[in-house]
């Protein structure tokens, strides 16, 4: 889940909800934190039933049909798993350039440019210092998972303890040694600005969780390699409910950390940190801005450091649970076949990660994913608002079905994460129709894909 988004995206939450203050900041991240946990919740049942590879491409096949959860499995190759590959390994590298100037993003091989709809300017496509070092990441992380799940794991578990290790330093710095007085009485003296908080603010604050979600987004990850976690049925549920719980809480509390240290406003036109503020800090780098603001420029590498931790241990997570899902789907002939086989000493499904590694690589290219990111978050709201009507479905279709651990809360806990995301979606539709929509293609694409893969596998 802890990626770089925690790091850069309250600068433009805040620009969004400028006139309801640091209160409407503190409360998208509350209530995304809150959707995240109940949905976790609701996913542990189903996680707990079938602990098999693939996660929530198998929840959506047994739920509902095969037909869902090949299109869940067709989005996640296409753009949701391999376009946040390729996006956190750009930001690792640009975060590196920090401490290596060299690692520029100055484009030394063009091989042409683009024009996504709704984009401001084209994307110039080719080769850069900053890409190469993204692709490098991706590929290494992918060889050292194709030796073995142990390894990865054992990587995993070393980044994850550094990357919250670094969360929490900046929680309590920020709250402690590093909190401006000044800038704390300021920002909650008016904390909840002079906005008009009626019905009108749920389609501008709908509009502005799309950040918070995508920085709170993979958690679903961890049921991806369901089948090769000791004792799942306990071990899963419990991932899924401590793990959001932890990161949702890490998240508001950093956010309370940035407004004890930075005004919640400031002049784009700023000459230091303080003057700019979170809504205008620099490239909407806010961690880096409240270290800088704290220790001064040195802060900066500091700060650095810690995002390489967190986007490397993101990285290799997203790695490490892509793969299983095209390993599902392959053993049921809905992708090619060699994604379905493990290798013979390594038990790793080697042809899963190569194919998305090199796919990852190929988005790298472009070396900016912020519109691609932004047209699949309709589409994962979607498949998470499938997943959720599959465990309704479930208990009254298999309701003899062993279930270890049920959902926290069922019905209530499940019926309102589905109006939540039901709303959410239908805001999105209306607010960011640039984004939306092309998500919807993106998923609807997938529909011949599936009927050729069928007619292939009945042959």
């Amino acid at each position: 889940m802890i990626g770089s988004g925690i790091f850069i995206v309250s600068a433009d939450i805040a620009r969004q909800v400028s006139g309801w203050g640091p209160g409407a900041l503190l409360s998208i991240w509350l209530v995304t934190g809150i959707m995240t946990v109940i949905g976790a919740l609701s996913y542990a049942e189903l996680a707990a039933m079938m602990p098999k590879a693939g996660g929530q491409y198998v929840f959506l096949r047994e739920g509902l049909s095969p037909a869902a959860g090949f299109l869940y499995g067709w989005t996640l190759f296409a753009v949701i798993q391999t376009g946040t590959i390729a996006a956190v390994a750009v930001a690792f590298a640009r975060f590196l350039s920090v401490l290596v100037p060299a690692v520029s993003p100055d484009v030394f091989l063009p091989l042409g440019r683009i024009h996504l709809p709704g984009a401001a300017e084209a994307i110039q496509l080719g080769l850069s210092p900053q890409r190469v070092v993204a692709i490098v990441m991706v590929l290494f992380l992918t060889a050292v998972n194709a030796r073995g799940v142990t390894l990865g794991a054992a990587i995993q578990t070393v980044f994850s303890t550094a990357k919250l290790g670094a969360l929490a330093v900046i929680v309590v710095c920020g709250l402690t040694v590093f909190r401006q007085p000044d800038v704390a009485a300021a920002n909650f003296g008016n904390f909840w600005g002079t906005g008009d908080w009626s019905l009108a603010v749920i389609p501008v604050f709908g509009a502005a969780m799309v950040g918070s979600l995508f920085a709170s987004d993979a958690w679903n990850n961890v049921t991806f390699a369901a089948a090769e976690v000791q004792n799942p049925t306990r071990n899963l549920p419990l991932a899924l409910a401590a793990g959001t719980g932890i990161v949702s809480l890490l998240y508001v509390l950093s956010n309370v950390a940035y407004l004890n240290v930075l005004p919640f406003a400031g002049d784009p036109n700023g000459a230091t940190a303080i003057a700019r503020g979170i809504q205008h800090a620099s490239q909407d780098r806010v961690g880096t801005a409240a270290i800088e603001a704290s220790v001064g420029a040195a802060g900066a590498a500091v700060m650095a450091v810690a995002i390489l931790l967190s986007t490397f241990g993101c990285n290799n997570g997203l790695i490490l649970a892509g793969p299983r899902v095209y390993y599902a789907m392959a053993r049921d002939g809905l992708f090619f076949e060699r994604a379905g086989h493990l290798h013979p000493e390594y038990r790793t499904p080697v042809f899963g990660l190569a194919a998305q590694a090199v796919w990852a690589s190929v988005l790298c290219v472009s070396g900016t994913y912020g519109q691609l990111l932004d047209y699949v978050i309709f589409a994962a709201l979607v498949f998470y608002f499938l997943t959720t009507i599959a465990l309704f479905r479930l208990r009254r279709t298999m309701p003899d079905l062993p279930r270890p651990v049920r959902a926290f809360g069922y019905p209530v806990l499940p019926a309102l994460y589905l109006v939540l995301v039901g709303a959410l979606m239908i805001i999105l539709l209306f607010e960011k129709p640039l984004y939306t929509w092309p998500g919807v293609l993106i998923v609807a694409s997938g529909i011949p894909v599936y009927l050729l893969w069928r007619r292939g596998a009945s042959r």
